[in-house]
């Protein structure tokens, strides 16, 4: 279907992150997965690794994103590309709500450090 309404959206939620998917396969995407990343005050995610290249931009608030230990603090408008294979962070640490938009190809997996591994539903 060629069509996702925010009620067609669906719904994750992991460490205090709300994701909500628009492109996936499940939404019948075949190629790109796409979200909007809704990231509470004081919240910040564990360093991984990204097994697909993926874009972020800023929809609203700031975010603080480290790609392979280069840390920017990004603002609505502001986007940014970590590469396959990058260790990724990002973190709200300001006392607003931010909001970010994601996509990356089917198939993204996330190596923690630990070596777990994830394939996160909204992108795959």
């Amino acid at each position: 279907m060629p069509f996702t309404t925010a009620d067609d959206a669906v719904v994750h939620e992991l460490q205090g992150v709300r994701f909500v998917s628009y492109a996936a396969p499940a939404l019948g995407s075949a190629e790109l997965c796409a979200w909007r990343g809704e990231v509470p005050p004081g919240t910040s995610g564990p360093a991984h690794r990204i097994s697909r290249e993926e874009v972020f931009l800023v929809l609203s608030g700031s975010l603080e994103l480290a790609i392979d230990g280069e840390r920017r603090t990004l603002h609505a408008g502001d986007a940014a590309i970590a590469p396959a294979g990058s260790s990724l962070e990002v973190a709200n640490r300001t006392e607003a709500p931010a909001a970010m938009w994601v996509s990356t190809s089917v198939g993204l997996e996330a190596t923690l450090a630990d070596g777990s591994r994830i394939a996160p539903p909204w992108a795959n």
